[in-house]
């Protein structure tokens, strides 16, 4: 290595271009050149120099004479090697990190002119161009690249060609696992824009989530993202990730997606939205989900408003229409559908809140004969099953916006009431749902195919790009699935906004069977176990899905009481373990004066607890799906003319505000959490003044113990959408042999 020791007349030069080593035991050219170095002329203080070699080995250079195996070809001068993987992401690293600190110290760096790998600045602004969509309403074509030297470089080819890439290297993080310091995007010529690998994968994401299922095409030769205008939040995040680290981005061309993405990418101001004819006083957070709703029904779009349970949807829904009315919006009727037990309860909700809004129920046989009433209404109320039977009828009417109330009810895409609600006329549609998602991401897929149809793309390609990948474990798949749909659900919980309401307390108790009932029990187990091993031999599990609950359910009744099971040796069985434990829990809770629903899922189960009630003389008012005076059983419980309320978790689980009770007790775990949850939330709502205590009663070691697995499992899948986290939901052989496995 020289010394530097002549007079100050210039700078010390490094000299950067690619070098042929020599393998010294074979004498071949090593087949990757590597980046050599090479100091000419100059001076330069000793210490200075030390300073700049110990940053040349920080990044790598190692000094000619310290190679054992490896030497430079006759003739030349390179001093150091720097050693890189012999991609132009490490080549590049070196360019745009070390020369820029060499030149500070007051190096001159002189690149080769065949040096491949010439990096721009790392400053250099970004440019997004949108302009509108010949061929679609309501599209937009984005162009995405930066400006160097006043001439604009499109980088979606460089960007898309990384994505191409992506089957064989699995992921975003494999993708750029190589580009440890910084990614280089070529840019041509030679020339390549360094960018820190964390933040190039967020604009990959970003990007392939714009371009999946839509595809580019060229303007004026150069390609364009095409681009739904429903994504504009993305779009919009797509600027924010480029602007980090003061980096200027210049938006052009349309300004109404980027208006609309920043839009959608924040809340609302809520001073400006009143109901003005209002008979109630919304919450904050209340004011929060009505100017919510109204922003989205500003820019014509719908979303699912999914408050937890109890947070008053109702009242956010009626301030929102009352405002449509008042603002002379609603010119044509709203249409709001609701699970048929809720419609009486829409009504009189209405006409207590906004008395203004004229509403038209349709219900009953008579129903028919008032659709003549439908134009000069505010809002017509019906009930999903009457809605696909009077689906022609429907769509003979064009309304302001449709309102889905409890809108799981079309989880299935297929079924009748999804049919009919996609085939309504409306402006706007809105979903109310305090479980948007209960069992997989195909009822969120059914949910937004009303909403916002083609968001999520058709539910063979959803199937394939989002749940199947997402229940699997792919967690860029669910935080792009996250990402499309989170301007369109407004999601709050009761502990985070309605802090004022009590505790809620949740208890296990678990319960021992008798030795009776735990040889009844193995004795169905060993049976049923066989029988649905059987089925899946011959089928697979995907079509065993019957057997198997049908067996999985004489478990179940089995811990809620023998004689729910239609054996002859259950009639054998003398006493019922968790039976006597619910009557001695509603004997001391009634004594202490507290109020008390009981949920289960077995309407027969409730008559064996009614009648042993009745034999006990405790008040008590029984809902299921068969009861005809509904409302008469609601105002006895909430007057306090009864003590104990059984409920089916069917009848009983949505529509009910059951705030005189204090207590909930679940004689039986299903399968779905917000089942359950819902049921709970009866009591545990808005004007619940008093602590609530939840009892889980689970039979130990059985099949009911190993079901709160699969709950926990199921509601980490509706967190990972509307949350955060990621969770697999398909059942499993192994799976299916754990329900089965015998009593512990």
């Amino acid at each position: 290595m020289q010394s530097f020791v002549s007079s100050r007349s210039s700078a010390p030069l490094l000299y950067v271009r690619l070098e042929e080593l020599i393998d010294v035991a074979s004498g071949d050219e090593v087949s990757t050149p590597v980046l050599a170095l090479s100091f000419t002329g100059g001076v330069f203080e000793p210490t200075a120099e030390a300073e700049a070699r110990r940053l040349l080995e920080r990044f790598g250079a190692v000094e000619i004479a310290c190679l054992e195996y490896l030497e430079v070809p006759y003739g030349s001068n390179a001093e150091y090697v720097v050693d890189v993987d012999g991609s132009a992401h490490g080549y590049c690293a070196f360019s745009a990190y070390a020369l820029p600190q060499l030149r500070s110290l007051g190096w001159q760096v002189e690149v080769d002119a065949d040096y491949p790998y010439r990096v721009v600045e790392a400053d250099v602004p970004w440019y997004v161009d949108v302009s509108a969509d010949t061929e679609r309403p309501d599209w937009f074509n984005l162009e995405l690249g930066i400006a160097l030297d006043g001439v604009r470089v499109s980088l979606l080819p460089a960007l898309l060609a990384l994505l191409d890439r992506l089957p064989e290297e699995g992921d975003l993080a494999g993708l750029l696992r190589m580009a440890t310091r910084l990614a280089a995007l070529p840019l041509g010529d030679g020339r390549y824009l360094p960018v820190p690998p964390d933040r190039l994968r967020r604009v990959l994401a970003i990007v392939r989530d714009l371009y999946e299922g839509v595809g580019i095409t060229t303007r004026a030769g150069v390609p364009v993202l095409r681009l739904d205008a429903r994504l504009a939040a993305t779009a919009f995040e797509l600027g924010a990730v480029l602007e980090e680290g003061g980096r200027a981005v210049a938006w052009t061309g349309a300004t109404e997606l980027r208006e609309l993405g920043e839009a959608l990418s924040s809340p609302p101001p809520t001073d400006a939205v009143r109901a003005r004819g209002l008979q109630a006083e919304l919450r904050p957070y209340q004011r929060e989900g009505v100017a919510w709703l109204q922003h989205l029904a500003t820019h014509g779009l719908g979303g699912v408003l999914a408050d937890d349970m109890g947070l008053g949807k109702t009242l956010q829904t009626i301030a929102h229409l009352l405002i449509e009315k008042e603002s002379g919006r609603l010119r044509r009727p709203a249409l709001l559908v609701a699970p048929t037990s809720l419609v009486p309860g829409w009504a009189r909700e209405i006409a207590k809140f906004a008395p203004r809004l004229e509403v038209l129920e349709l219900q009953g046989s008579r129903r028919r004969e008032r659709f003549v009433e439908v134009g000069e209404a505010d809002v017509v109320v019906t009930s999903y099953p009457l809605l696909w039977r009077d689906i022609e009828m429907f769509e003979e009417h064009e309304f302001h916006i449709v309102v889905l109330d409890e809108a799981q009810a079309i989880k299935n895409l297929h079924g009748k009431a999804a049919s009919a609600v996609r085939a309504l006329r409306a402006d706007l549609r809105l979903c109310l749902s305090g479980t948007p998602l209960e069992n997989n991401l195909g009822e969120l897929h059914a949910m937004f195919d009303f909403l916002l149809p083609g968001l999520l793309g058709s539910r063979e390609a959803f199937q394939i790009g989002f749940r199947q990948p997402i229940e699997a474990g792919d967690e860029e798949r669910l935080e792009l699935l996250r990402r499309r749909v989170a301007p369109f659900i407004l999601r709050r919980l009761k502990r985070d906004v309605a802090r004022d309401l009590p505790p809620k307390t949740e208890l296990v108790r678990p319960i021992d069977l008798s030795e009776e009932e735990r040889e009844l029990y193995e004795s169905i187990r060993i049976a049923a176990h066989a029988e649905v091993r059987s089925a899946i031999r011959k089928k697979g599990l995907a079509a065993s899905t019957v057997p198997v609950l049908d067996a999985l359910m004489k478990l179940r009744q089995v811990c809620c009481h023998p004689r729910l099971v239609k054996v002859p040796a259950a009639a054998e069985v003398p006493h019922a373990a968790k039976f006597d434990t619910l009557l001695e829990l509603c004997r001391t809770l009634v004594a202490e004066g507290r109020r008390v629903l009981v949920f289960s899922q077995f309407t027969r189960m409730l008559t064996l607890v009614s009648e042993a009630l009745l034999a006990e003389g405790i008040r008590h008012v029984t809902l299921t799906g068969a009861t005809t005076d509904r409302q008469a059983k609601i105002d006895a419980f909430q007057e306090g003319r009864a003590d104990v309320f059984l409920i089916s978790l069917k009848a009983g689980g949505t529509g009910l505000t059951l705030t005189a009770a204090d207590t909930v007790i679940h004689y039986d775990p299903w399968w779905n959490p917000a089942a359950q949850s819902q049921a709970t939330d009866r009591a545990y709502r808005i004007g619940q003044t008093k602590p609530v205590f939840v009892y889980r009663l689970i039979v130990a070691g059985s099949v009911e113990e190993r079901m709160l697995g699969l709950q926990q499992r199921k509601q980490a899948l509706a967190d990972a959408i509307l949350g955060g986290g990621v969770a697999s939901t398909a059942l499993t052989e192994a799976d299916v042999d754990d329900l089965f496995a015998p009593l512990e």
